[in-house]
């Protein structure tokens, strides 16, 4: 059983959780008491990460399905779970389906309770589940047919600062905000920026198996230029979130911090060296988004 679940989560890659989680909950204090900020419950923060945990989850286990005769025909991939044999197709679905399930029950407590807990007459997570599960797995069919799919999986994670802020402030406030894009528009930018920086790992094979991304349409030197844009454009977004989000010294502070943490990201990975690629992807950005919510929450609270 132990194995199993180390299987399971090997496979969905669970630690790169990181990479959006801290935006969510970021979101949570965001939103809190209709849109005012502050802090939003014990309940509401609980549900929050069981449907990122779910919602994430699902997505990854659809991309391991679905690329897993791609993934077999990579080096980098091809001791993969599902290619490898470790974990079977058919429990890869039925433990996409139990998550798939768990994200919809989640999202229906934040309208009715159990008992006495949780209910919060927010009908809008439900409303928005369906839809936003069919988006985050539509990332993975992209690459067959667009080189913009860096820019899918952004808005697929977008999705988590903006989905959270429209359940967290309703029914006592808006269920979208300008503040809640910014953050989530800067997540999109950052996420593309460094999944064209991943994915220059494999343009060869892409190439060869007919498969789409920036840096095998228009080579490493360009995609790596568009990178470089992307990423100051997140930082732009940011600084003006500083300002329309009332945020205060330490979260200013704390983008600044990050504008040079993209800078040496870029640095390692130029001319698309990817011997520092651990460092530069995982690394790097797992401390940005950690250290963005942290002085987020921390202004908010203060």
């Amino acid at each position: 059983m132990l194995k199993a679940t180390t299987d399971i989560l090997r496979m969905i890659k669970f630690s790169h959780t990181i990479f959006a989680m801290p935006f969510a909950v970021m979101a949570t204090f965001m939103a809190a008491n209709g849109g005012q900020g502050g802090f939003c419950g014990w309940g509401k923060l609980c549900l929050i990460v069981l449907c990122m945990v779910f919602a994430r989850s699902v997505a990854m286990t659809f991309n391991r399905i679905v690329d897993s005769g791609i993934d077999a025909k990579n080096p980098r991939t091809e001791n993969r779970e599902i290619p490898k044999g470790t974990i079977k197709k058919s429990q890869a679905w039925l433990f996409l389906l139990v998550c798939a399930i768990g994200f919809i029950g989640s999202t229906f407590l934040f309208w009715k309770p159990i008992g006495p807990l949780f209910g919060y007459q927010n009908p809008w997570p439900l409303i928005c589940s369906i839809p936003v599960l069919l988006f985050i797995c539509g990332y993975s069919l992209t690459k067959r047919f667009t080189w913009c799919c860096h820019i899918w999986l952004g808005a697929s994670l977008m999705l988590a600062p903006v989905c959270t802020w429209a359940a967290i402030s309703p029914p006592e406030g808006p269920v979208v905000s300008l503040t809640a894009f910014l953050l989530g528009g800067a997540v999109l930018l950052w996420t593309a920026g460094f999944d064209i920086i991943y994915a220059c790992q494999d343009i060869e094979v892409d190439r060869r198996d007919g498969l789409y991304s920036m840096p095998a349409k228009l080579g490493p030197t360009l995609s790596l230029w568009i990178s470089r844009m992307f990423h100051s454009l997140c930082i732009t977004l940011l600084l003006l979130l500083v300002y329309k989000g009332g945020f205060g010294k330490l979260f200013l502070v704390a983008v600044l911090i990050v504008a040079v943490l993209l800078f040496i990201e870029h640095l390692l990975v130029r001319n698309a060296n990817m011997k520092h690629i651990t460092m530069a992807f995982a690394n790097i950005n797992g401390f940005i988004s950690i250290l963005l919510a942290s002085a987020a929450i921390i202004d908010i609270l203060n």
